[in-house]
């Protein structure tokens, strides 16, 4: 089977988030089933540096208005389709936000351009290969089933996945005709959304699948509370719907081999993990002793619940505790994550900003992690914790609620204990969690079960590469 995957990031190239790591590894983790996935991405500056022996094997000369080359190459085991637009993708900052952190004026057409070179991908451009199906995900690559419906080609199946509904890629409806779209696709059944352009929501509506990354996110977003506004698309294709856990890449994340880790163990040898520990306390410039380490890996957002985090510094320090965070966001909760390492020097160490190889000793090295998150709709850290056996201390909603078994008295007993989830995720749900943890703790016994209990977790993609495939099958077959 060949797959068009299209999204905006992709690790190892570019990546700000979860999306990154799953186009990086749910097409290896494919591949062994019989699927070859080419990947269409945006040619940022980044990613045409880092590859070698592109070749271009088509050229737009009006793509929405733009000229752009498609190349050609394979990059790590990846098959990458890359769309060198530099009127589109040539210039500083990140993938959607300006150097001074303002998303680009033109994302829509950034990425619509990136959907309409999907579909024409779809329809048959590219010379000796043609996809039977179109796999786009979230709002960058989601009208790439809307200009296939539209037109190009409406019969090949596609999916969608959400990996974030809060994202949705919702713009004025005056850049409606610059979209090269049918005047009947400005509808209820198309793009429009209150009035607006909705990249998602015109994605949701057209394509044969929608998937989204856990099964509980997707009870979560068929609720007002969860929806953020599209609950009612999606509740009226709920037989379309389906939720499958994301993994992660087993080579990469594996304690046992990890080049950026500064000792190597295993769920059966242990023995070299402090060292880890005592690395992550000499980054931070936290003190050497036995009190648990708390690591935060995350965006510094109020869906993230780093709000909370902020306001339990104290009591986690209180409690002979230690807080090691990495990641940035929100002005104002990193001036309160400041402000908490200038209060408690050698208890609270704050590292802002993005580095891969810090997150993989802090990992490796920290006891426990928090993940707060009001709304999650998988996650990818929690998986990282339990396989380097960090526990996690996280709210019990979307994915964190799938992956992480709570250490309540039943399941203590039988062993299969994880971490540590709250039901309540507010300020007392966090603090309570926290005592908790405290308390599990004390006993190192119990703690070591967990921590083994947690890397023996299949976090693979494994089982959920088998349901996409099966997905995948079911919608060639139909013959959509």
């Amino acid at each position: 089977m060949q797959v068009l995957a299209v999204a905006s990031e992709i690790f190892p190239l570019v990546k700000t988030g979860g999306l990154a790591d799953v186009a990086g590894a749910l097409p290896l983790a494919l591949k062994p089933l019989g699927i070859r996935t080419r990947t269409l991405i945006p040619g940022y500056p980044s990613v045409l540096a880092a590859v070698k022996g592109a070749v271009a094997c088509h050229r737009f000369d009006d793509l929405l208005g733009e000229e752009a080359t498609v190349l050609e190459v394979e990059h790590r085991g990846l098959d990458l389709l890359i769309l060198d637009a530099p009127s589109l993708y040539d210039r500083a900052g990140g993938p959607y936000l300006d150097p001074a952190g303002i998303d680009h004026a033109d994302n829509w057409k950034r990425f619509a351009a990136l959907s309409r070179a999907a579909a024409e991908i779809a329809a048959g451009v590219l010379s000796g290969w043609q996809p039977d199906l179109v796999h786009a995900h979230d709002w960058q690559a989601a009208m790439a089933p809307v200009y296939m419906r539209y037109g190009l080609v409406p019969e090949r199946p596609s999916a969608v996945t959400i990996h974030n509904i809060a994202f949705q890629g919702q713009f004025a409806s005056s850049i409606f005709a610059g979209l090269d779209l049918p005047p009947h696709a400005f509808s209820i059944e198309g793009v429009e959304y209150y009035g607006d352009v909705g990249f998602l929501k015109g994605g949701l509506q057209t394509t044969h699948a929608i998937t989204t990354v856990s099964p509980s996110y997707a009870e979560e977003i068929l609720t007002p509370a969860f929806g953020m506004g599209l609950e009612g698309v999606i509740g009226a294709r709920v037989a379309d719907l389906t939720g499958i856990v994301n993994g992660i890449d087993a080579h990469v994340w594996d304690p046992a081999t990890d080049p950026m880790i500064s000792a190597h163990y295993s769920a059966g040898n242990m023995k070299r993990r402090p060292e880890n520990r005592r690395a992550v306390a000499e980054h931070f410039g936290l003190d050497q002793d036995q009190g648990p380490i708390f690591c935060v890996v995350s965006r510094l957002t109020w869906q993230k619940g780093m709000d909370l985090l902020a306001e339990v510094a104290d009591e986690i320090v209180a409690r002979g505790g230690k807080l090691a965070v990495l990641g940035s966001g929100d002005a104002d909760l990193e001036s309160a994550l400041r402000a908490a390492a200038a209060r408690y020097p050698g208890r609270v160490g704050l590292s802002l900003g993005y580095n891969e190889p810090l997150s993989h000793l802090m990992q490796a090295g920290s006891d426990a992690i928090l993940i707060p998150s009001r709304f999650e709709p998988c996650g990818l850290t929690q998986l990282y914790a339990l396989r380097y056996g960090c526990i996690p201390v996280v709210g019990h909603t979307g994915g964190l609620a799938d992956t992480v078994i709570d250490a309540n008295e039943a399941a203590l007993n039988a062993r299969v204990a994880t971490g540590v989830q709250f039901s309540t995720i507010d300020l007392s749900g966090l603090r309570l969690a926290l005592r908790r943890t405290f308390r599990l703790y004390e006993n190192q016994k119990l703690w070591t079960q967990m921590q083994k209990q947690g890397m023996k977790s299949d976090v693979s993609w494994e089982k959920s590469a088998e349901t996409y495939a099966a997905l995948y099958a079911r919608l060639v077959s139909k013959g959509i």
